[in-house]
This record gives C-alpha cells, sequence and structure tokens, in this order.
C-alpha cells in the first residue's frame, strides 16, 4: 500500500507526465511545497519500515529460540536465489533493445530503478539475518503466522519482473516495425535509383575520347546484333581518330562518299590548325555540307541519327557534328485522292515532311509563316511541325496546341490520325473536332484565316485547328468559283447531309406510326409491293442498310479501277435480285439508293461516318416513337453538338453563340466583300483586305473607270 502511495507522488522527471518547471514565483511555491509533502511521505515510509523491520528481528529471535530459524531461512534462501537466476536468465536473453535506449529513455531508468530498489531490500534482509543470528531466534513463527507480508512483497518482485518482459516484448516489435519500416524504405530508394540510373543512360554526354563514344554508341543501338547501324572509323588528316555514324537505307551515300571522307581523310584537312578540339576548324573550313549542327547529348543525337542524318565524332572533342544527309525513298507527289477538285490545284501531300512543308510554302511565301518540330512520341522519334502565322494567329490558340502535344505519353504514333484522335477536346463525340485534309492549298487559306496546321511525319494528311461545323462543308475550289456557284454547292452539299442522316429515320416513323401522312395511292402502293416480303419493315429496313455499307465498304478496299466497278455493279445487281425474290420491297430500296446519293456529297470523309454512324440510331428512334422518336433523337445531337468546342471555339459559330459574320459559312458572299478574319478566331490582325480591294472600280478617273473601254 505504501509503495503504491510511493509510486504516485515521488517526484519523477517532467517527460514522464508532462510537468514543465516553474516559471515565475507562484509557481515556484506550489512546486516547493509538492516537493514537501513528497519528503514528508517519505521520511513516514522510511519510519514505517524501520519499524517493520524491528518486528521481524524480534519474530526471528523467537523462531532462532524455537529451533526452526535454519530450516525456513534455508528454504527462503533458496527461493531468492532462484529469483536471482531467474532475473539475470531474462537480463541475458532479453537485453535492452536500441529503441529504448533511443526513445524510452524514461521506462529504463524506471525499470533500473525498481531493481536497484529490490536489490536494496534483498541486501538489507541479508543484513537483518546476520544481525538476528546474534539476538533471539523468535520471530520466525510470524512469517507462517502472517504469510500476506511476504507474499505481498514476493508479488510486488513479480511484478515489476513482468514489467521489465513487458517492456522488453514492446522494444522487439518496435524493432520489427522498424525494420519492415526500413525494407520499405529500402525499396523505395531502390527504385527511386533504378529510375535515376535509366534517367542518367538515357541522358549521356559525348565524351573526349573516341572509344568510348563508340563503345556508347553499340550499347544504345545493340551492335553488333542490329546491322543496318553503321560505324565508319578513320583518321582525319591521318592523325586525329574519328568516326561517322548512319544508318544504311535512310542516307544518301553520295553525301558520305563524295563530300564527308574524302574532305575530312585528306592529310592536308588539318593545314592552319593550331591546337586544340579540330570541330571547330572542321565545321568552318572542311566540310561543304549546307546544314551542320553541334550536339553535345546522346538523347539529342540518337533521334537524329534514327532520322536519316549523319553524326561525326572525334577524339579529343566532347562535341559533334551532326549533317544534313538524307536521302531515302519516297512518293512523287500525286493527286489528291480523298479531295477531288475540278478547278483548283491537283497535288497533294507525300508522307515526307519536308516535302509537305515546301508545298505549302510554295503557297504561302510570307516571312510571318512560322514552323515549329515537335516530337510526338518520345520512343517512336515521330517528328510533327505546327505552322502557324506569327502576326495573325491567336497566341492563345498556338499556346494550347503546344501544351496539348507536349504532354503526350506514348510509345508509337503511325500518323496524323492517331494524333488527331488525342489532342481533341471530346473523344467520344461522333463529330470531328479537328479537320483532316490533304491538300496544301486549303492548309494555306486556313493559316492565312488565323487558323494553326499540324503536319505529321509519315503521312499524306495535315491537321487544322480550330474549326466549326460550318468548315466541314467547305471545300478547296469553293474559293475558285464564282460565288453564286460555290453557294450552290454548298447548299447541295447541306441538303445531301441531312437527307443522309434522316430520311431512313423519316421513312421509319411514317411506315410504322404516320400512314395517314402518306398519300393514298401512294400507301397503297407501298401495301402491295411489300405483301410478298417475309420481313417485318424495321428488319428489311436495317438489312438493306447493312448491305448497301458492306458494298461500299467493299469498294474502297478493292484496289484499282474494279472497286468502283464493284460498288455500282454490285448495288444494282444486289437490289434488282433482291426485289425480284421478294426479300425487300421496290420503295426501300429508292430510299436506301437516295440515303447513299445523299452521303457522298458529304466533303469531309470523318463527317461522312458520323451521319453513317447518326443515320442507324435515328432508325431506332423512329422505330420507337415514330416521328416523337425521331425529334428527340435529332434534338440530343444537336445538343451535344452545341455542347461541343474545339481547342476553346464553340462547335456551332457563328450561329450560337452569336458572332459577327465573315460572309462565309453557307451562303458564300462575294470575295471582295470578304474583308475581315473570322471573328471567333480572335486573330491579331482582322483585316484581310484593304478599304478598296478593286481598286480600279473606284479610280481617281472620270466614271471610276468603268466606262474606260482600252482608252476610248
Amino acid at each position: 500500500m505504501l509503495k503504491g502511495l510511493k509510486n504516485l507522488f515521488v517526484y519523477k522527471k517532467p517527460s514522464e507526465h508532462g510537468f514543465r518547471f516553474p516559471e515565475d514565483a507562484q509557481e515556484s511555491e506550489s512546486w516547493n511545497s509538492y516537493r514537501g509533502k513528497t519528503s514528508n511521505l517519505q521520511d513516514k515510509s522510511e519510519s514505517n519500515n524501520s519499524q517493520e523491520n524491528r518486528k521481524e528481528n524480534q519474530d526471528r529471535d523467537t523462531e532462532r529460540d524455537s529451533g526452526k530459524y535454519n530450516s525456513n531461512e534455508d528454504q527462503k534462501d533458496k527461493k531468492r536465489q532462484n529469483k536471482r537466476d531467474k532475473e539475470e536468465k531474462v537480463r541475458i536473453i532479453r537485453p535492452k533493445p536500441v529503441y529504448e535506449l533511443v526513445k524510452k529513455k524514461d521506462s529504463r531508468d524506471d525499470n533500473k530503478e525498481n531493481q536497484e530498489k529490490i536489490n536494496e531490500k534483498e541486501d538489507t534482509k541479508q543484513k537483518d539475518i546476520k544481525d538476528s543470528q546474534e539476538n533471539t531466534p523468535e520471530s520466525h513463527n510470524k512469517d507462517k503466522e502472517n504469510p500476506k507480508e511476504s507474499n505481498s512483497e514476493e508479488e510486488s518482485e513479480n511484478e515489476n519482473m513482468s514489467d521489465n518482459q513487458e517492456n522488453c516484448s514492446e522494444s522487439d516489435e518496435t524493432q520489427k516495425n522498424q525494420k519492415s519500416k526500413g525494407s520499405k524504405n529500402e525499396e523505395g530508394e531502390d527504385s527511386s535509383q533504378n529510375n535515376s540510373q535509366e534517367d542518367k543512360e538515357n541522358d549521356i554526354d559525348v565524351s573526349c575520347s573516341i572509344e568510348e563514344n563508340i563503345k556508347t554508341l553499340k550499347d544504345i543501338f545493340h551492335l553488333p546484333v542490329n546491322q543496318d547501324v553503321i560505324i565508319r572509323e578513320f583518321k582525319i588528316a591521318r592523325e586525329i581518330k574519328a568516326c561517322v555514324v548512319f544508318i544504311d537505307g535512310m542516307i544518301d551515300k553520295s553525301i558520305i562518299i563524295q563530300f564527308t571522307l574524302p574532305q575530312l581523310m585528306d592529310p592536308c584537312a588539318l593545314e592552319g590548325f593550331e591546337e586544340g578540339c579540330p570541330i571547330d576548324f572542321l565545321e568552318k573550313n572542311i566540310l561543304s555540307i549546307h546544314q551542320v549542327v553541334r550536339m553535345n547529348n546522346y538523347k539529342e543525337i540518337v533521334p537524329q541519327i534514327l532520322s536519316g542524318l549523319t553524326v561525326v565524332f572525334i577524339d579529343g572533342c566532347d562535341e559533334c557534328l551532326v549533317m544534313e544527309s538524307r536521302g531515302y525513298e519516297k512518293r512523287d507527289i500525286s493527286v489528291p485522292s480523298t479531295e477531288t477538285v475540278v478547278n483548283g490545284a491537283q497535288e497533294g501531300f507525300t508522307e515526307n515532311l519536308r516535302t509537305n512543308i515546301t508545298l505549302i510554302r510554295r503557297i504561302v511565301k510570307n516571312e510571318a509563316l512560322v514552323t515549329e518540330f515537335k516530337i510526338i512520341s518520345k520512343t517512336n522519334n515521330i517528328l510533327a511541325a505546327l505552322l502557324y502565322m506569327e502576326d495573325i494567329t491567336n497566341k492563345k490558340v498556338v499556346e494550347e496546341i503546344k501544351r496539348r502535344v507536349d504532354s503526350l505519353n506514348i510509345d508509337y504514333i503511325s500518323g496524323s490520325g492517331m494524333l488527331e484522335q488525342l489532342i481533341e477536346d471530346k473523344s467520344f463525340s461522333l463529330f470531328p473536332q479537328v479537320i483532316s485534309t490533304e491538300r496544301p492549298d486549303r492548309v494555306a487559306s486556313f493559316l492565312m484565316d488565323g487558323k494553326a496546321a499540324l503536319v505529321c511525319e509519315g503521312t499524306p494528311f495535315a491537321l487544322a485547328m480550330p474549326i466549326t461545323f460550318f468548315d466541314l462543308f467547305h471545300t478547296s475550289e469553293d474559293s475558285n468559283l464564282r460565288w453564286q456557284y460555290g453557294t450552290f454547292l454548298r447548299i447541295v452539299r447541306l441538303i445531301g447531309t441531312l437527307i443522309a442522316l434522316l430520311l431512313p429515320g423519316l421513312w421509319t416513323a411514317l411506315i410504322l406510326f404516320h400512314q395517314e401522312m402518306i398519300p393514298t395511292s401512294l400507301l397503297a402502293s407501298i401495301v402491295i409491293s411489300r405483301v410478298p416480303v417475309p420481313f417485318p419493315f424495321i428488319i428489311e429496313f436495317i438489312l438493306m442498310e447493312l448491305s448497301f455499307e458492306l458494298i461500299r465498304e467493299g469498294g474502297i478496299r478493292v484496289p484499282g479501277i474494279t472497286g468502283n466497278t464493284l460498288g455500282i455493279i454490285g448495288a444494282l445487281i444486289l437490289g434488282q435480285s433482291a426485289v425480284s425474290a421478294g426479300l425487300v420491297s421496290p420503295s426501300l430500296i429508292i430510299i436506301v439508293a437516295v440515303t447513299g446519293l445523299g452521303s457522298f456529297t458529304i466533303p469531309n470523309y470523318s463527317l461522312a461516318l458520323a451521319v453513317r454512324i447518326a443515320r442507324f440510331i435515328l432508325i431506332g428512334f423512329g422505330a420507337i416513337a415514330g416521328l416523337y422518336g425521331l425529334s428527340v433523337g435529332f434534338t440530343i445531337f444537336c445538343a451535344l453538338a452545341l455542347g461541343m468546342k474545339s481547342f476553346g471555339v464553340p462547335f456551332f459559330t457563328s450561329i450560337a453563340p452569336e458572332t459577327k459574320s465573315n460572309r462565309d459559312k453557307i451562303v458564300r458572299g462575294p470575295l471582295y466583300n470578304q474583308d475581315q478574319r473570322p471573328d471567333y478566331l480572335n486573330t491579331q490582325n482582322e483585316e484581310r483586305m484593304g478599304d478598296n480591294p478593286r481598286g480600279w472600280v473606284n479610280s481617281s478617273k472620270p466614271g471610276g473607270g468603268r466606262g474606260n473601254d482600252q482608252g476610248r
């Protein structure tokens, strides 16, 4: 009991109970009074212990007189010795853990204090026993009569031992946790080290030693397993070691054979060179290649080699020379196959990026035309060119395009088709948000309007952005025709699009739900023609639409003239045979044929595919709820299109939202009235023409030049 009170009131360290030391006078007085109380309690406990010891001595004296002292004392000595042996075993088996030594110093001090107190008690008892042997042995009878006191002491000792064991077990657990955390941290460090090692491998500087550079190149290109990468070693002027690196088949070998190796290997190549690295001397005085660039990092050099350039490494120089030497085979410029025109240019893009940029620059001969090259696939090193007019195009549009292209993280991009899908705003929308064209003259007109273009390597198509819905109905032929002709053709295209989209669903709704809207004579002929047909109307309609799609797709995939013949003759033969066999009605053949003709008038291939898919969806709406279902489906498509944007420009500008018209949406005005660029592009220069585009009309001569007939 007294021991429990002592543990409660005896002063301990501030870290044990969260105490803080006194800061002012009042707190110090209260602190001193508290310490005084604890000292009084200690004095009382010591006096009580002394009284207990006196009683024990008297009992032992009486027990000695009775002759029972020796046996009892021997038993107690054995018990004490066993306890000490156990304590020593615990100390040996469970040593103080490191975690306790570092983070639990207070608990360690408590355990030491408890152990010291136990040892002191045992020492005092042994001294008392020795003293009692000289006195009377009557005191041992009380141990048998009152064994509770001795048991309480043993229990307190056992509790202290159990506390020590618990502390040891807790420390072991903390050690295990620390080990597990350490292992996790080591794994994280290993992964970070691996990533850093990969970055270092991909980011190596050119060495001054030609042997190290050759070894690095062999490791990068997996030589000698990879047999199309050529490393040609030689000596410059028979003195300095060097090598050229290129890919066989992607360079013009005449550049290497005639203009590189003979000039560098000439014994007089270093005449006039004094000391140091000869790379500057060779670049300015020896090499006659028109385009030479210095590079010092393999992260920049490797893509150039893979693109068909030649690299020269020189011993003693920490830079290399990258020379233009591309000369692989490429397709010649030909007529565009998907955007044919009657009145206009007859040349289209090829798969060569430089050729495509040249075709655009031949039309836009302006110093403000900027070309920026971007690597859109870091693993495959596909190159793309961003073209825009520096003084016309909105800077925000250019920055947004750069942001989307630079943020791409994909291993392989085959061309502009994949690039279009990766940079468009809504990938789940049916309608295209970027125009894909293979005509250089159309790209030139987009650039002069204030749009930007992306030309990708390996594909004969360029991407123009931002666009609106009405841009999808324009062709490059419109500006070459009189404004009346161009307006008429645009209206025809719009009507054909509406027919291809709405006619199948409208016919389905009329036949299934609204027969009263069909004239009686026409309805009678339709009913009579459908008598031998074994299928329901909706099944019949879907089968015919699918058959027409099969014929069209087969005609495209069959090479040469056979494809066009298959599309025409196959449709005629299939339709006539189906009617003769009674599988479909003649009226349905007419509806499907008119729908197909309407889809052929759509100038944009992506928009035509979107209309073909939407047609089947509207057929389903018409079959479910008639004209009401058709109107609901059409409204849904309109709502989706109205919510679209192309690089920040609303898809239905300049109708929703309404902006200033440039007289070139559906109805195209005269060219001299289109004096401003599209308002929705927010171009830097809105004026497209001067105040008087046709200066000859309002001339200073009398009559404004109209009556001036060759000076007469």
